[in-house]
C-alpha cells in the first residue's frame, strides 16, 4: 500500500488542475468559441448553442468522473477502497460514461447523416469507440472490485 499512498496526493493536485481548467471551459472558452464560429459562419451560427450545451454536458461528465476518483482515492487513502460504499461511486463514473456515450452517439448519427466530409464522422465513430471501451473497461473494473470486497468481507468474517 506505500506505493499508492506515495501516488495519491500527485493525482489529486492533478485532477483539482484538471477540474480547474475544465471550469475555465465550461464557462469561458466553449462559449466564447462557438460564438466566435457563430459570427465567423452565419450559415452555421444555428448550431451555436447545441454545440455549446453537448460540449458543456461532456465537460459535466469529465467532472463527474473527477469527483468520484478524487472519492475513490479518499477511501484508498483510509483503506476502505473494498467497502460497499467505494461501489456507488464506481457507478458514478459509469452512469457519466455512460450518459457521454449516448450524446456522442446522437452527435455522430446526426453528423454522419448531414455531413459531405468522412472525416469528423470517422473522428466521432473513433471517440465512440474509445468511450465506449472506456466504459466496458470500468465495468470489469466495478466486477473485480465487487469480487475483491468480497472475498475481504469474507475473510474478515473468518478471521
Amino acid at each position: 500500500m506505500f506505493t499508492e499512498h506515495r501516488a495519491v496526493a500527485p493525482l489529486r493536485v492533478l485532477l483539482v488542475l484538471l477540474f480547474g481548467v475544465l471550469v475555465m471551459f465550461q464557462t469561458f472558452s466553449l462559449p466564447g468559441q462557438f460564438a466566435y464560429m457563430a459570427e465567423q459562419s452565419p450559415e452555421l451560427a444555428y448550431l451555436r448553442w447545441p454545440m455549446t450545451a453537448v460540449s458543456v454536458f461532456w465537460v459535466l461528465c469529465v467532472q463527474v468522473v473527477i469527483v468520484a476518483t478524487w472519492k475513490l482515492l479518499t477511501m484508498v487513502k483510509n483503506d476502505r477502497i473494498f467497502s460497499e460504499a467505494s461501489l456507488a461511486w464506481v457507478d458514478a463514473i459509469l452512469w457519466a460514461i455512460a450518459a457521454a456515450w449516448i450524446v456522442l452517439v446522437g452527435v455522430l448519427l446526426y453528423v454522419g447523416f448531414k455531413s459531405d466530409d468522412p472525416g469528423l464522422p470517422l473522428l466521432l465513430f473513433l471517440m465512440s469507440i474509445g468511450v465506449a471501451v472506456l466504459g466496458l473497461l470500468m465495468v470489469v473494473m466495478r466486477a473485480l472490485l465487487r469480487q475483491a470486497t468480497t472475498l475481504r468481507t469474507d475473510m474478515e468474517a473468518v478471521i
